[in-house]
């Protein structure tokens, strides 16, 4: 039912678009990513296996609208039930453009969805190690970034706020202690907040091969967790990890571009990742239209 209702929605929100949009044109864009570590807001998804995510992202007609849709899969077996599609549907815009204070901002509703697993069925043991159920999400987010507040071209601040909740209730994401507690190990919700805080800079360099000018992406961020498991663990609420990564845009023909990038996470509360750090790779190719 809740997806029906969303594809409705999705379904009257381009109609909407397609109603307010008098001179603008239909843009977006459609790409894969392969990882070769799946790392989500500090949880390594797939247990260190590489996963790709394709992914298409529609801007309706310069309204600042837009939905994008992306699926997460490993490229490994045992993980086909962690499977998942996320429906993203956003609004974004501009104030006090090129004022020291400009602020660029994105309001977006997420669905995160399981298709291998029931979207309505609470979980249930059925096995030694086996689960099955919904562990279907929902989100809310803001995302603010200033580009002119700090006095160096290029370095940009942004703080991204994350509202989480479970899509039912007396799920293993959805219950404090879906089984009572006892010896499980999941004894998490989902439901809460997240705070996300990142510093980019894009710093011009001149190729030493190709001689042509390049700009290098800089990336980092800081999380903080507010007890959130999406995956049913029992999260602190904590500083949970920071990332530091580095890509650049290589443009292969007019309106394709890959991206390669690396990543590398230095975990600071091991109940969002067992591992103390995280390194792997990113590779996108994107088509704009």
């Amino acid at each position: 039912m809740k997806r029906t209702f969303f594809a409705v929605a999705v379904v009257l929100f381009v109609a909407g678009g397609m109603s307010w949009a008098e001179k603008g044109e239909l843009h977006g864009a459609v790409g894969v990513t392969y990882s070769s570590k799946y790392i989500w807001r500090g949880f390594d998804v797939y247990d260190d296996k590489s996963a790709i995510h394709p992914f298409v992202d529609v801007d309706l007609f310069g309204t600042g609208f837009g939905i994008n849709i992306t699926a997460h899969r490993a490229n490994s077996s045992g993980h086909e039930d962690t499977e998942r599609w996320d429906y993203n549907v956003y609004y974004q815009n501009r104030a006090f453009v090129d004022e020291p204070y400009q602020m660029n901002y994105r309001f977006g509703y997420v669905y995160y969805n399981y298709p291998d697993l029931s979207s309505h069925r609470a979980w249930s043991p059925i096995g030694a190690h086996m689960l099955n159920g919904s562990i279907d999400l929902q989100e809310l987010h803001g995302i603010f970034s200033f580009p002119n507040i700090i006095p160096i071209k290029g370095l940009v601040p942004t703080y991204v706020l994350v509202k989480l909740w479970p899509s039912n209730s007396g799920t293993l994401v959805g219950a404090a202690k879906p089984f009572g507690g006892g010896s499980m190990p999941f004894a998490g919700t989902a439901s809460g907040f997240a705070h996300i805080f990142m510093l980019d800079y894009g710093l011009n360099i001149t190729c030493p091969v190709t001689s042509e000018n390049r700009v290098l992406n800089l990336h980092s961020e800081l999380v903080y967790n507010d007890g959130v498991g999406p995956n049913g663990a029992n999260v602190d609420h904590d500083w949970s990890n920071m990332v530091f990564g580095i890509s650049t845009d290589i443009d292969l023909k007019p309106n394709l571009v890959f991206t390669p990038g690396i990543y590398h996470q230095i975990t600071m509360d091991k109940s969002v990742n067992d591992d103390k750090d995280e390194t792997w790779a990113s590779l996108n190719l994107t088509y704009k239209f």
